[in-house]
């Protein structure tokens, strides 16, 4: 067995507590040994305010860093420097840097989109907007102090960088969170595009491969945005990421594939969201919805497109017809606890195929889904199959 001299390094206490242990799930440990091989860039990022709980960025993954106590201390050591002429020939010693009582875990998260919600209110992008690179000087609200901290509440534009600076997502997840939410990149700012608006653009797209005779699984973009432009007034810089929103656009042939699932449950959720303040006749519904997308498209028409985004309700308290509710699962906290609370609070009981769309937001994935259901809900079986209640009482 070596012996080794040990010894406490001369800047000990200023070097106390600068030394973290952080442990890696495998798959990072592997993005860690592949950067080291090729001598690049990780691709890590910490990101959070002081008022924030760390997370670490990869890519495409967002993990949320935790401190955990260790029972036993870790003493950080390194080898004497060759200066060090204390040592006898051919001993072996080490220098104590530091000691560590805890380390850092990294646990996958979701990403904090929902934040945008917050930094963009007031900047929606509609139908009357005005081409220009000035915009109207809007306060953002209800922003948390975290982030006002970092950005200014009358800035005239929130740009990709400073989502990217103050969001706690990893570039893809942000990129992927844009479009989910539709928001458009304009004159170097981001603006939501509006409902109302967007709806229109789908049905004008529609109608355009139909007057073009236009292959809606092959679509020069060029073609399709210029009659945009001249039939419909719509600008180039939107149709283009619209189209881009809802398939796929070549790079090198400049042709767009049309995603009929994505634009026809694009087509539903505008009429949904007209509705929002009453319920709709489900047969009236699909009757309009099929309108909107053109017999072309009916076939594709589906309630399944629309999961997490409407109830189905009785008309009456003692009436057997049933009736659509606009209910989106954008419109719930992101909290866990108060996301099942108003679950609940809405309906007393659910079915496990109508309750699992309202929870894919806040879930990694199945797994820690299911945990949450094992947590805020009760499982029952019956003919109909499996249900949930609430483990606590809510009074609605």
């Amino acid at each position: 067995m070596t012996d080794h001299n040990i010894r406490f390094s001369a800047s000990s206490f200023a070097e106390q507590r600068n030394f973290k242990l952080m442990e890696l799930p495998a798959e990072l440990c592997k993005l860690m040994e592949e950067a080291l091989l090729s001598k690049g860039s990780s691709g890590f990022h910490i990101k959070g305010s002081s008022s924030d709980d760390a997370v670490l960025c990869t890519q495409d993954k967002t993990y949320i860093i935790r401190s955990v106590s260790l029972s036993n201390s870790i003493l950080v050591v390194t080898s004497p420097p060759d200066s060090d002429i204390s040592l006898e020939p051919n001993e072996s010693g080490v220098i104590i840097r530091d000691q560590i009582n805890e380390i850092l875990e990294l646990t996958q998260a979701i990403p904090k989109l929902h934040q945008l919600n917050s930094l963009l209110r007031g900047k929606e992008y509609g139908e009357d907007e005005e081409d220009n690179e000035d915009f109207q000087d809007v306060q953002v609200r209800e922003c948390t102090v975290s982030l006002v901290s970092h950005w200014s509440m009358f800035s005239k534009k929130f740009t990709y960088a400073n989502a990217q600076a103050m969001i706690q997502a990893s570039e893809e997840e942000l990129n992927r969170g844009l479009r989910e939410r539709r928001i458009l990149q304009i004159n170097d700012s981001l603006r939501p595009i509006s409902s109302a608006y967007l709806t229109k653009i789908i049905q004008f797209i529609l109608n355009s491969l139909t007057a073009l005779s236009l292959n809606h699984a092959s679509v020069p973009v060029e073609k399709l945005s210029t009659a945009l432009v001249d039939d419909h007034d719509v600008p180039r810089i939107v149709s283009v990421q619209v189209m881009s929103w809802f398939g796929d656009i070549g790079d090198i042939d400049g042709r767009w594939k049309m995603d009929v699932d994505a634009v026809v449950k694009e087509a539903g959720l505008g009429i949904l969201k007209e509705s929002k303040d009453k319920s709709l006749d489900q047969e009236d519904f699909i009757s309009s919805w099929k309108e909107l997308v053109g017999e072309k498209f009916a076939s594709a028409v589906s309630l399944d497109l629309l999961a997490g985004n409407y109830l189905i309700t009785p008309a009456g308290p003692y009436s057997i017809h049933e009736v659509l509710k606009y209910f989106p699962v954008s419109s719930l906290p992101v909290d866990p606890a108060q996301r099942f609370a108003d679950l609940f609070l809405t309906r007393r009981k659910w079915k496990n195929e109508d309750i699992v769309p309202f929870l894919s937001d806040i879930a990694v994935n199945s797994k820690e889904r299911d945990k949450m259901l094992l947590k805020y809900a009760r499982a029952t079986t019956d003919s109909q199959g499996l249900w949930y209640t609430a483990r606590a009482q809510y009074n609605g």
